[in-house]
């Protein structure tokens, strides 16, 4: 490691050490830590690494070298963190939003929930006019199947690795989830088994026959794969908060299973499964037009494993919201829709008994309790209330 005149050896390959060097293909690598605690020295600044590699020639009589080196950049100070919004109350199982100050501007920031990471995005994104660069949104949840005393706390990042915390005041509110027990008979199985199947050809089953057997592997592998890909989706998401106002629940509908769910599959009087149920059941008339409950972005629109013919609609800042088992789509990826926009009709496909809306809120890829934004209430505390704060028109 070069830095000005100073000359500081990080590896020399001699006996006893190749062993820390890994090959890979015609490469080699080398890993260790490089900072104060190992170069007392070392200064803040542009450094060089140079590496050098020599072999004997003429029988041993010369060596020839060959020598190859990359500038960086040495950081020693962790960004600047400092969090700007007040008042933080979270429904377990649901989310809330954070207003904070990072310098420099571009560190990676957001909100880390135990081992969970929202990403915060500009504030200028939020709708706040000639935001300060480093000011920042970021949406944060406290899922389900996280203890309700998880630390919560803001972070900031250099490309580097040097990393900063600042904490700030919350709440949590307790839930305790419904459990419930579905039984299930040969007449359902041969319902949902075949056309997930038959609509899921990369679902490979031992017996397509052995229905009880195939649905087993739908209900855990299949709905495994499903929100994996779900959460994939979050990567896509809008730097710009793209939703107006609460969102809507669809209309003229009665709740037949809520958010967390703990269920037991019963078949033939004995518990075969258990998983859980991240979303609400919304039940109404057979076909009734199902409405997208706030304008964003169609990230998804076909089918989707136990979901069924789905939509998925992103809404900006890592919020979207998902509508499964359809009987028919309407709408196509990339279309901007507006709240009410008509995304298809309810239906039975994938894992539904019977004809219905599965309908969820989705932050950073992981399910959330959809009542915090059905709430005209909560939107405003937890989400106007703080822009307008930060200097949102």
């Amino acid at each position: 490691l070069e830095q000005g005149a100073r000359r500081t050896p990080l590896f020399s390959l001699t006996g006893g050490n190749a062993a820390q060097l890994t090959r890979e293909g015609d490469q080699l690598r080398l890993k260790r830590s490089i900072g104060k605690r190992e170069i007392a020295d070392l200064e803040a600044g542009a450094a060089r690494i140079v590496v050098t590699a020599a072999r004997p020639v003429l029988f041993g009589y010369r060596q020839v070298e060959s020598t190859a080196s990359r500038d960086i950049e040495v950081r020693l100070t962790a960004p600047h963190v400092a969090v700007q919004s007040t008042h933080h109350y979270i429904n377990y199982g649901g989310s809330e939003m954070v207003v904070y100050q990072v310098r420099p501007a571009d560190a990676i920031s957001g909100v880390r929930v135990g081992d969970q990471e929202y990403p915060g995005f500009p504030a200028s994104g939020a709708g706040i006019p000639n935001a300060d660069p480093g000011l920042r949104v970021a949406f944060f949840a406290l899922l389900w199947n996280q203890d309700q005393n998880t630390p919560i706390q803001v972070f900031a990042r250099d490309d580097v690795g040097n990393e900063s915390h600042a904490t700030f005041e919350y709440r949590v509110f307790p839930k305790v989830f419904r459990k419930s027990r579905i039984t299930i008979d040969d007449r359902f199985l041969s319902k949902v088994v075949p056309a997930i199947l038959q609509n899921t050809p990369e679902l490979q089953v031992e017996n397509p026959s052995d229905l009880l057997g195939s649905f087993l592997r739908t209900n855990r592998d299949l709905r495994r794969d499903n929100n994996a890909l779900i959460s994939s989706l979050a990567g896509k998401t809008s730097p710009q908060i793209l939703w107006q106002g609460p969102f809507k629940q669809l209309l003229n509908t009665a709740v037949e299973a809520g958010f967390a769910d703990q269920r037991t599959y019963v078949y033939g009087g004995k518990d075969v499964d258990q998983q859980v149920h991240l979303g609400f059941d919304l039940a109404s008339v057979a076909n009734a037009p199902v409405q997208a409950a706030n304008r964003g972005k169609v990230l998804h629109a076909g089918w989707l494993g136990i979901y069924g013919n789905c939509v998925i609609v992103d809404h900006g800042m890592g919020l979207q919201s998902l509508y499964a088992h359809l009987s028919s789509i309407a709408v196509k990826v990339g279309e901007t829709v507006d709240t009410n926009a008509v995304l298809g009709h309810s239906g039975s496909t994938g894992l539904a008994g019977g004809d219905h809306l599965h309908f969820t809120m989705l932050l950073a890829g992981n399910a959330i309790t959809p009542i915090d934004w059905w709430s005209a209430k909560w939107v405003q505390d937890r989400v106007i209330r703080k822009l307008r704060e930060a200097g949102m028109a």
